[in-house]
């Protein structure tokens, strides 16, 4: 988590700009409002030679700071951006617009995909990108060349997106309603986990060229996606990777989570990812209509 990465303490920008102290949509604390902190799972036993740092309840560790300590921070730190994330789906929800947050490990293929994905959608479906990067706008340049509305949001030192950035920038957009939000977090797939943005699904993109085990190794993030896109898969034929086991383990961390196998250079599975977002869209306009 935050506490201990030192995440935030470098400058944060949304669109070239310092983010306003106030949140696009202001909203008052609401005492008392119960905080949706979670203990990390953590296995029974590791083996014998292993150094675990994160066991305890605070599933981490830092120098000199008490797991108690570390557990009341991570907890209202979760509680303020919850606040937001509330606020950014309700905002979502009265506009019918289907947010979602693409979360990967980086060079994972998701800026390609996104790319590959609103040229197949040819306007179609009303949409506007957020980009999250440390440093530079060179994502949200790619998309821009598509013709779509992106806003770059760089984190610094973060090495994450929040939903109080998220707010910012979608005060920038100027979404329409019954449109398309495609969200792209920082490459990371420790921090991201445990930030709600408001997004309707986390999206989470893993490569054939990262290993099977991921889904072990980072579990909290499969546990948090509701969709796995197994990326690069044209590639399979030169590598040595198993995706019916990549797909075991994903469902030994998260049993529900859906997976579409893709592949941005040969097309394989994007239609099948189009008619997921499409169906998710034709709910978030409905619910709009009919609430």
């Amino acid at each position: 988590m935050c506490t201990t990465c030192g995440c935030g303490k470098g400058q944060t920008l949304v669109g070239g700009r310092r983010p306003g102290g106030g949140h696009a949509f202001a909203r008052q604390h609401k005492p008392g409002k119960e905080l949706r902190y979670r203990a990390p799972e953590r296995a029974p036993a590791l083996f014998p030679d292993t150094l675990d740092f994160g066991a305890g309840p605070a599933g981490t560790h830092a120098p000199g700071m008490s797991q108690a300590r570390m557990v009341k921070i991570e907890r209202d730190i979760l509680a303020k951006n919850n606040d937001y994330a509330d606020e950014n789906r309700r905002y979502f929800s009265s506009r019918g617009i289907f947010a979602l947050n693409l979360v990967s490990s980086p060079g994972s293929g998701k800026t390609t995909l996104l790319v590959k994905t609103i040229t197949a959608l040819n306007g179609m479906q009303p949409l506007a990108v957020i980009e999250g990067d440390q440093q530079t706008d060179n994502d949200a340049a790619r998309i821009r060349a598509t013709g779509a509305p992106a806003l770059q949001i760089n984190t610094g030192k973060g090495c994450h997106l929040d939903a109080h950035m998220v707010g910012q920038a979608m005060g920038r957009l100027a979404l329409k309603n019954d449109s398309l939000l495609l969200i792209e977090n920082v490459g990371n797939l420790v921090c991201p986990a445990g930030f709600d943005l408001g997004e309707a699904h986390k999206v989470v993109m893993f490569s054939v060229t990262e290993g099977e085990d991921k889904p072990l190794k980072y579990p909290d993030m499969f546990r948090a996606s509701d969709l796995m896109l197994l990326s690069k898969c044209d590639l399979l034929p030169h590598l040595d990777f198993d995706s019916d086991l990549a797909m075991v383990n994903a469902r030994r961390v998260n049993p529900d989570i859906q997976v579409i196998r893709v592949s941005a250079t040969s097309g394989e599975g994007l239609g099948e990812w189009l008619e997921w977002i499409k169906a998710g869209c034709r709910l978030y306009s409905i619910a709009r209509i009919h609430p």
